[in-house]
């Protein structure tokens, strides 16, 4: 398993429980931008800049994103495609999405984003909570312990 990350959006606070989890699990994290990241040193963790442009970064993620692998987004249409290849996806909420649950997802999305076409002032996202980061990490830690091999 890789965990790939839409790190653009990401919270710090976030990249900094993948950070950890990468050196514990000794599992490699890829951050995608379309700006240059500083990652701390670790044979795990790594940044990938790609050019700017609308979606440059998403593409690169549903084009490296393997079944099986974490991808790391808030982004709907991002998760759509990277599901339909075998991946899982985690919000930085710590909401996972998978095949039985993102139509749902981007349905909504779709709806909400009709509404705000067309002039309906819906409101953002509530700020990253403390409580949004621990319930991420435990996600987090779920999805890493049952990819990992057990022992006989």
């Amino acid at each position: 398993m890789k965990i790939w990350v839409d790190a653009d959006a990401c919270p710090i606070a976030i990249k900094e429980v993948l950070y950890r989890a990468a050196n514990r699990a000794k599992l490699p994290v890829t951050l995608i931008a379309n700006q240059m990241l500083r990652v701390p040193p670790s044979p795990w963790i790594k940044a990938l800049q790609v050019p700017a442009g609308f979606d440059v970064a998403d593409q690169r993620i549903v084009q490296e994103a393997a079944p099986g692998d974490l991808v790391i987004t808030s982004d709907i249409p991002l998760a759509s495609q990277v599901i339909a290849k075998g991946a899982l996806v985690l919000d930085s909420r710590g909401e996972l999405m998978n095949a039985h649950n993102i139509e749902g997802r981007l349905t909504m999305r779709n709806f909400m984003e009709g509404l705000r076409n067309s002039g309906v002032d819906t409101g953002g996202p509530s700020a990253l909570s403390k409580s949004d980061v621990q319930t991420f990490a435990n996600q987090l830690d779920r999805l890493l312990a049952k990819r990992r091999p057990t022992n006989p």
